[in-house]
């Protein structure tokens, strides 16, 4: 069974664009009767803050909570962590992003299995063509995300650079090079921002796709 959101948001453009619209009057019969399995609350609204209806979501359900604000200063971070955000998104932002960070907290709590794999922060979802690191989806090209799949499907084994250049270009007699040069260009992307290393090279057979300490 898909995983059900809750989004309280008063602009209809995000409430559209997330495709669940609620204004937020009748939230505690709504919990009671919905059981969402995540929250997407914005901080302002008229009425009730977001702040006040995570404490409501939460009397009626552990579920993850994300807050989306205008509000960027760490002040205002800080008081959306403390309110227990499990998540923080600050608008206008992507709705790529907003998928990515989702997807992650909805499989971190065991509320969404299946369709996407997930390597210590890493998560890579096939069916939707979406790749994240701590909930921050990396832009890729086709290429490059054809052969992030294989090296997640594989999780934890090593794959030959022949048998990477037959599962993503689909022959097998070519320069390994063109292996090498993608995978270097993946790397570069999966480690923006100082994140670990997870492709790692195993000398004289290939790569593999691993946690530091796996």
């Amino acid at each position: 069974m898909e995983p059900s959101i809750l989004v309280v948001d008063d602009e209809p453009a995000i409430r559209d664009a997330i495709r669940e619209a609620l204004r937020g009057r009748d939230i505690d019969a709504l919990l009671a009767r919905a059981r969402p399995d995540l929250a997407i609350l914005d901080v302002m609204l008229p009425g009730a803050n977001g702040f006040q209806l995570a404490r409501r979501v939460r009397g009626h359900a552990d579920i993850p909570v994300i807050f989306l604000t205008a509000r960027d200063d760490p002040a205002s971070r800080l008081r959306g962590f403390g309110e227990g955000a499990d998540d923080y998104v600050v608008k206008p932002f992507l709705l790529e992003e907003l998928v990515a960070r989702v997807v992650a907290l909805l499989r971190r709590s065991g509320r969404l299995t299946g369709g996407a794999i997930q390597v210590d922060d890493l998560m890579v979802d096939e069916g939707a063509g979406v790749a994240a690191r701590d909930g921050r989806p990396i832009e890729l090209t086709a290429t490059e995300f054809r052969l992030l799949v294989q090296l997640a499907r594989g999780r934890g084994r090593v794959i030959s650079k022949t048998q990477l250049l037959t599962q993503v270009w689909g022959y097998d007699q070519f320069d390994p090079n063109l292996v090498e040069v993608h995978v270097s260009s993946l790397r570069r992307k999966t480690e923006a921002g100082g994140m670990r290393r997870l492709i790692h090279t195993v000398r004289g057979m290939g790569y593999a796709l691993r946690p530091v300490d796996g």
